[in-house]
């Protein structure tokens, strides 16, 4: 496995969290240098692959009799995930599987994973 260019591993990562349901559609500084953080403390991009996802499909499958969660805002929101897994790393091929149940559980409910352009979600 080679090692990206900082640059590349930024751009990688930030384009995995905007590409997210419910993520904002700009990055912000702070959002660049947490990706930079991760870059040099050598967390692999896969696992920040899964921590994304991990997140965001335990937020598309929360109860929908709690609650509504307020909009995810920054990069940071998933900082807790990305630690869990630095403890507890997922099975061989588990992103995979994530991946697979984002697709479906965003194509089965279009409205909810749908990118707010109203500026209170900025």
């Amino acid at each position: 496995m080679t090692a990206l260019a900082a640059s590349d591993y930024i751009a990688a990562v930030l384009t995995l969290y905007l590409d997210l349901p419910e993520t904002p559609l700009r990055v912000t500084s702070q959002d660049q240098w947490l990706a930079r953080k991760l870059h040099e403390q050598a967390v692999s991009l896969t696992l920040v692959q899964s921590a994304l996802l991990l997140g965001s499909l335990r937020r598309l499958l929360r109860p929908t009799d709690l609650p509504p969660l307020a909009p995810i805002r920054s990069l940071a929101y998933f900082q807790p995930v990305i630690t869990e897994l630095q403890q507890t790393p997922l099975p061989e091929g588990y992103p995979d599987y994530l991946r697979l149940k984002l697709r479906t559980v965003a194509s089965r409910s279009p409205a909810a994973v749908q990118k707010n352009t109203f500026s209170d979600d900025r």
